[in-house]
């Protein structure tokens, strides 16, 4: 019996390459997904006509609840970092539609705006730090960050879940950082962070750094993040039941490298001038907290924060080897893909 397997958010970018990713891998599961509007799931059916298309957005906790007691699998990527009504639903239809004799699997996107912590709590901006985390010998700090830490409610009600229902419920958290490179998905290609980086420097026409421009962050490329969903997916469609894999342990950083928000924010300006878009005499333009949130909402603050840590889980028990190019690498595509969006 094919496996069955319910997504949300695959109009958006993660779990629309996700979705790219797995069909290509696996057209003989049976996909099912969670989606707002009928334009929009006209849309996916185009792109995937066996798909089951599930009407209904993340408040409707009927919905989530039935179709995660049905699937073997769900896959949680819509605004599931911060959405905990739909983690609760999800929680609760999981938990009771499944049982140690026919365990079910919670595939959930957290993020790594969690790692912030210090830097929000000690209000530094723009600073160099040498904290990083690490999802192998260091998996217990993750799954107990402190309760105000961003995302943190809603890793709370995954993780209780996989470790107060471990027979019946097996859950793995994916934290992916900045996340780069032209998505696949039937509606979302892009993603936000050096996105909306370089379509500030394109309309302002100068390179912004915010505090002292020394922050670092992770950075992984949309189709090697996919890669994780699909090894996660096929160990539970294998029934592996290795604790490292789940529960209490199943945390995952998804990163290959880092850069510095401040170095990223000059390559994509030279870059910018190099194409002809921006002045060849382009200048640094330092900005504090407030300036950044005004001009580019939370994304902005996250280029003056740190958020460090090292993926080692996916790679020793799922043989993830993300391969593709880096960030900097991708720069011109994601100038090039900007220009052309703001026309």
């Amino acid at each position: 019996m094919a496996a069955k397997i319910f997504i949300t958010g695959v109009t958006g970018y993660i779990a629309g390459d996700a979705l790219y990713a797995l069909n290509q891998t696996h057209p003989d599961y049976e996909y099912s997904a969670l989606v707002r509007t009928q334009d929009k799931a006209d849309q996916v059916k185009a792109a995937y006509p066996k798909i089951r298309i599930v009407l209904g957005g993340l408040d409707d906790s009927q919905i989530l609840e039935d179709e995660a007691a049905k699937a073997d699998i769900v896959l949680h990527a819509a605004d599931a970092s911060d959405h905990e009504g739909a983690a609760k639903a999800i929680a609760k239809g999981i938990a009771k539609g499944h049982s140690k004799e026919i365990p079910a699997f919670w595939l959930h996107t957290g993020g790594t705006g969690i790692l912030t912590y210090f830097d929000s709590k000690d209000e530094r901006f723009g600073e160099w730090d040498e904290k990083e985390f690490n999802d192998w010998s260091g998996v217990e700090e993750l799954t107990n960050l402190p309760d105000e830490a961003f995302h943190r409610n809603v890793d709370k009600i995954v993780l209780e879940t996989g470790i107060n229902k471990a027979d019946s419920v097996k859950t793995a958290i994916v934290c992916p950082p900045t996340i780069y490179g032209k998505g696949r998905g039937p509606i979302s290609g892009r993603s936000r962070q050096a996105y909306e980086l370089a379509k500030l420097v394109l309309r302002k026409g100068y390179a912004p750094i915010i505090g002292k421009g020394k922050a670092r962050w992770n950075n992984v490329h949309v189709h090697d993040l996919s890669d994780i969903w699909v090894g996660l997916v096929e160990a539970a469609v294998a029934k592996k039941l290795d604790a490292e894999l789940w529960g209490a342990k199943g945390y995952y950083l998804a990163e290959h490298g880092e850069h510095v928000w401040g170095d990223l924010s000059r390559l994509i300006a030279k870059t910018a001038a190099d194409l002809g878009y921006i002045s060849k005499d382009w200048k640094e333009q330092p900005l504090d907290q407030k300036e950044a949130f005004e001009i580019a909402d939370f994304q902005a603050l996250s280029w003056g924060l740190n958020s460090r840590g090292k993926a080692e889980r996916a790679s020793k028990l799922l043989g993830w080897k993300p391969h593709r190019p880096s960030v900097e690498e991708e720069v011109p595509n994601i100038v090039e893909e900007e220009k052309e969006r703001l026309g």
